[in-house]
C-alpha cells in the first residue's frame, strides 16, 4: 500500500465475503486499500465524515444490494443525489439474481453491475477485471 493512495470502499455485510476480498486484496497486491463497511448507513457515515485523514475519499465503492439498516440501492441513491459523492464509481457487486435489482441499480445510476461468483477462484478473476478496468493499480 502506497500513503496517501485512496482506498477502496468494500460495503458488504457478509464476514465470510469480507475475508475473501482482504485474502484476495493482499494476494494480489492491490495498493488501494480495503476499507470496510457492513452496511449502507455505515456506508454514508464513512463518506460524509468530516476528518479526510482518517476516512480518505474512496477510488471506487464495491456494493452489495441486500443488507441490514440500509440497502445497497437505497445507499447507492444517497451516493449519486449528492455532489460531494456522486462522482466516485460505484460497482453493485452483488449476489442477486433479481432482474429488478439489476434495473433499479443502473436506474439509480451505478456505474457496473457485477453478480458474484460462488467460489473464491471466480471472485478472484472478477476482482482483477475491476481492478483492470478501473486502473486501480495504476492511477494515483
Amino acid at each position: 500500500m502506497i500513503k496517501g493512495t485512496p482506498p477502496v470502499l468494500l460495503v458488504e455485510d457478509s464476514a465470510h465475503e469480507v475475508r475473501f476480498m482482504q485474502r484476495i486484496w493482499k494476494r494480489h497486491d492491490i495498493v488501494h486499500p480495503l476499507v470496510v463497511t457492513h452496511h449502507g448507513q455505515q456506508c454514508l457515515d464513512y463518506l460524509r465524515a468530516e476528518d479526510k485523514q482518517q476516512n480518505p475519499p474512496p477510488r471506487l465503492i464495491l456494493m452489495d444490494i441486500r443488507m441490514p439498516v440500509m440497502n445497497g440501492i437505497e445507499c447507492l441513491r444517497e451516493i449519486k443525489s449528492d455532489a460531494e459523492l456522486a462522482h466516485i464509481p460505484v460497482v453493485m457487486l452483488t449476489s442477486s439474481k433479481d432482474q429488478d435489482d439489476l434495473n433499479q441499480s443502473f436506474a439509480e445510476g451505478c456505474n457496473t453491475y457485477i453478480q458474484k461468483p460462488s467460489t473464491i477462484e471466480d471472485l478472484t478473476v472478477t476482482i482483477e477485471k475491476i481492478c483492470a478496468y478501473w486502473e486501480l493499480n495504476v492511477l494515483p
